[in-house]
């Protein structure tokens, strides 16, 4: 029995080893086949590595070239800066020094005008006073002094007692320190005696604001009128407008003070006074737009009949 079975294990060997040898020759087709994938693909990394690695060195290079431009560009621009710098600034100095200058001369100028106002009102004060001294003298003898009217008030000259600069000054520094009813008796006696001088305008208006002080609104708003009529054109022209709305508007009669106000801000619209002009009409809920159609010539007259 042993030695027929060795026989069949004898005969049976070669097969087996047959077959054990084509799955091992299959096992290491299979395992090179995987080798060659495996270089391919560690081929294919390398190349595609290679690739990436010379763009990004073009990107660097493209950045260190943009980089220096840019710094060309920069310092370009700063040298530029530095030279328009040098060449403006001294022109803007330059410039600066002559507009001061220019006002200096100017402000220089303003005041040499003002003192040849103020010496030429002083040179015409000074003439009226010539001028009444001299009808004086030519005068005749006066005659006997006329009793005092009953109440003990004495009647005003009717030649001047004083020259028309002191008179003035008299009034100003009355009115400046509260004696408003003599001050009021002196611009008075100055347009009297002075009322063809260039101050007579403003003697006519401080009595205007003297009656305005004193709540004496109807006289306040007669005597304004006196300046914009007898003196229509002077320096005080735009304060009595404003003044005269002012006082009109305490009276109630804010429609004639808006009319005034208007005015004034259509003649002298640059003024500040026409500021505070239209502050007054958006105060009242007006527009500082044109003033009525009524002239103001017509309103002034019917203010002072009324």
């Amino acid at each position: 029995m042993f030695p027929r079975l060795c026989v069949w294990v004898l005969i049976a060997s070669p097969t087996l080893a047959f077959a054990a040898s084509k799955e091992i020759l299959e096992l290491q087709r299979d395992l090179s086949q995987l080798q060659q994938q495996v270089r391919d693909l560690q081929r294919s990394q390398d190349e595609k590595f290679a690739a990436l690695q010379v763009l990004v060195q073009q990107a660097v290079d493209n950045a260190g070239k943009a980089n220096t431009a840019v710094a060309v560009i920069q310092s370009g621009l700063q040298q530029s800066m530095r030279d328009l710098e040098s060449k403006v600034v001294p022109s803007v100095v330059g410039l600066s020094s002559r507009m001061d200058q220019v006002s200096n001369d100017m402000r220089t100028v303003e005041q040499a005008v003002s003192d040849v106002t103020g010496l030429m009102s002083k040179l015409q004060a000074q003439l009226t006073d010539l001028g009444n001294a001299v009808k004086v003298m030519q005068a005749p003898p006066p005659a006997p002094p006329a009793q005092t009217p009953p109440g003990g008030a004495s009647a005003v000259p009717e030649t001047p007692t004083i020259s028309a600069t002191d008179l003035y000054s008299n009034a100003r520094r009355d009115m400046s320190g509260g004696k408003l009813d003599l001050a009021l008796q002196e611009f008075s006696d100055y347009l009297k005696w002075y009322g063809n001088t260039d101050l007579a305008p403003n003697a006519q208006f401080y009595i205007g604001s003297i009656h305005y002080s004193q709540g004496d609104y109807d006289n306040a708003v007669k005597e304004f009128d006196m300046v914009l009529e007898k003196y229509p054109d002077n320096n005080k022209t735009p304060d009595s407008l404003y003044n005269k709305g002012l006082a009109l508007t305490k009276m109630g009669r804010r429609t004639d003070g808006a009319q005034e106000y208007r005015e004034l801000i259509q003649r002298f619209p640059t003024l500040d006074v026409s500021k505070r002009a239209c502050d007054q009409l958006k105060g009242m809920g007006l527009s500082c737009g044109p003033r009525a159609s009524t002239p103001a010539k017509g309103a002034t007259k019917r203010t002072k009949k009324q």
